[in-house]
């Protein structure tokens, strides 16, 4: 008997596994199929990325559904369109001898009219964005009134991306007496608070521990400072020549930048993230899976549609602002029974969320050294010589053997091979040979967090689009300042305010002289501690103001530099 027969599972779906290659179950499936099959109670399940989560929800759904109705019975909700694709091809592969079986998916970034459509044709399963569902509920493009399984995979995933309202709104639609399934890699506070509201004394499955990170997956950090994140980047690649891997940054920004310096320093590299359109996304994806892109640098939400099971290593550029989301960048790697490397590059004022890391995952982290220029240089010659060894002769050279031993008749064995190797040697060699020590990061412009640090002013704040993430990463691009080098960013309505060491204070200040943004100046000025401001203030109480000077003065600010008195 087939291992996954035992579970339960009917012929048709037994067949269909068999196509796909399964032979063994692995643990939530074994633990979560047997359990949906036989029982209508809701379900908590948490597992790490990479371990079969589809599956475990998806054959019991198929197995449960009348095909031969057109009414949709059972909806899944996934946090992006690139995991709402892979599930709905997943269904169709598990589903393939179930005839008249119509699963849809709806998503932002396609036409609605055409997802309606094949709604319309009697979608028996409907798989979803939070965004896009919600539009057609509002449209009545959707019907899902009568369902009576509902699944919300990467639930965690959903919540932090900000979808608690809309997934509130669109279980409102659904019948009570239906069957809730949540899945979801880690239990934070707001996962289990809506496994309270929307699930009815639901059982749980947990795959190893709440929030752990995977066995296959070993963890390590490498210190350095703050402005040779990149470097640090640059040196790790070379270090593993056959590296293929994921590399994640906190913001599209960054995503975008440091893809374009690793195509432009001669690596094959990529960018995935949220400005891109599907057709930019589905061939940087096509590419990466083909491995023609070895390093593909991505956000934490575009990432959530990547499904490759031969990642050798993940890279945290930046850590993630919610520690919780660490396990899913690490689990993209070490899947499908292989091991895998989380390498994260941090300065040392990051250095406690380690430790905090650390208590969530259960795991350790190693401290790692930089290798240094002698060792990249083995490293890579060695890789060449492997390459060059292990290569398939192409007899179709034979034609030009005649001239090739013509041109190299009085040149040796060794000669030829020091040729041979010195055109990729020599290029490690020259790189190296003065490169900087990043083990050294005392010596680097790495905050000890003892430096004074000075608060400005700057007249730009939430009208003008910005909120704390994106004016910090305006004001370090502009300034030229590593991530850590700006912190404490305050957004008000009209200003903000923000703090750099006090070695930066005079860049700062010369840089905002006359500087000017979509044609208004922009002031930055060093802000008042408390007591002065609070004696400014007491010394002009007896000075009344006529409201049309002010709203003058008001007017005037869009065109000409503001004066202190602005912010009284």
């Amino acid at each position: 008997m087939n291992a996954f027969e035992a579970l339960g599972l009917d012929i048709p779906f037994i067949n269909a596994i068999n196509d796909l290659g399964f032979t063994q179950p692995s643990e939530v499936q074994e633990k979560a199929i047997p359990l949906l099959l036989n029982s209508s109670e809701d379900l908590v399940a948490l597992a790490q990325t990479g371990t079969g989560k589809t599956a475990a929800f998806g054959f019991p759904m198929l197995q449960n559904i009348d095909v031969n109705s057109r009414t949709t019975q059972g909806l899944i909700l996934s946090p992006t369109r690139e995991l709402c694709l892979q599930i709905t091809n997943e269904l169709g592969l598990y589903g393939k001898y179930l005839k008249g079986l119509n699963v849809t998916a709806i998503y932002g970034g396609a036409s609605i009219t055409d997802q309606a459509s094949k709604v319309k044709k009697g979608a028996q399963i409907i798989v979803a964005t939070p965004g896009r569902m919600k539009d057609m509920i509002n449209r009545k493009m959707v019907d899902i009134s009568k369902i009576e399984y509902a699944v919300l995979d990467e639930a965690d995933e959903m919540l932090n991306m900000g979808f608690y309202e809309d997934i509130n709104d669109i279980l409102s639609y659904t019948p009570q007496d239906k069957s809730t399934w949540l899945f979801s890699a880690t239990m934070p506070k707001e996962v289990a608070t809506i496994a309270k509201k929307f699930m009815y004394q639901p059982n749980e499955i947990t795959v190893g521990h709440k929030n752990v990170g995977s066995e296959q997956v070993s963890h390590e950090y490498y210190l350095v400072g703050s402005r040779d994140r990149y470097l640090a980047l640059k040196r790790l690649a070379d270090a593993n020549p056959d590296i293929f891997s994921v590399i994640f940054c906190r913001t599209k920004r960054d995503t975008q930048k440091i893809a374009e310096k690793l195509i432009e320093d001669g690596y094959n590299a990529g960018a995935l993230h949220g400005d891109l359109s599907q057709n930019q996304r589905d061939m940087v994806m096509k590419s990466f899976r083909n491995k023609q892109i070895q390093m593909l640098v991505a956000t934490d939400v575009a990432a959530r549609g990547i499904d490759v099971d031969d990642i050798t290593h993940v890279i945290n550029y930046q850590l993630p602002d919610e520690i919780e989301t660490y396990t899913h960048r690490s689990g993209r790697t070490g899947r499908a029974g292989k091991t895998g490397i989380s390498m994260v590059i941090i300065t040392k004022s990051e250095q406690r969320k380690i430790k905090a890391i650390e208590r969530i995952i259960q795991k350790s982290f190693t401290k790692k050294r930089f290798p240094d220029g002698d060792e990249i240089c083995r490293v890579q010659l060695m890789s060449l010589a492997n390459k060059i060894h292990d290569t398939e002769i192409n007899h179709d050279i034979d034609n030009y053997l005649n001239d090739l031993n013509a041109l190299y008749e009085d040149t040796s064995k060794e000669e030829l091979i020091k040729k041979i190797f010195s055109v990729e040697f020599t290029r490690f060699s020259n790189y190296y040979k003065n490169a900087k020590d990043l083990n050294n990061v005392s010596s680097g412009p790495e905050s000890t967090g003892n430096e004074k640090s000075v608060r400005f002013f700057i007249n730009v704040g939430k009208k003008d689009g910005y909120d704390w993430m994106s004016l910090k990463d305006f004001l370090k691009a502009i300034l030229e300042l590593g991530k850590d080098d700006v912190f404490k960013v305050d957004v008000k309505d009209s200003f903000s305010f923000f703090n750099t060491d006090e070695k930066f204070a005079t860049k700062v200040l010369e840089f905002f002289q006359d500087f000017k943004y979509n044609g208004r100046f922009v002031n930055v000025e060093i802000s008042e501690n408390p007591e002065s401001r609070k004696k400014r203030r007491k010394s002009s109480r007896g000075t009344k103001v006529n409201p049309r000077d002010r709203k003058s003065n008001r007017s005037k600010s869009l065109s000409q530099r503001p004066r202190r008195s602005r912010r009284r």
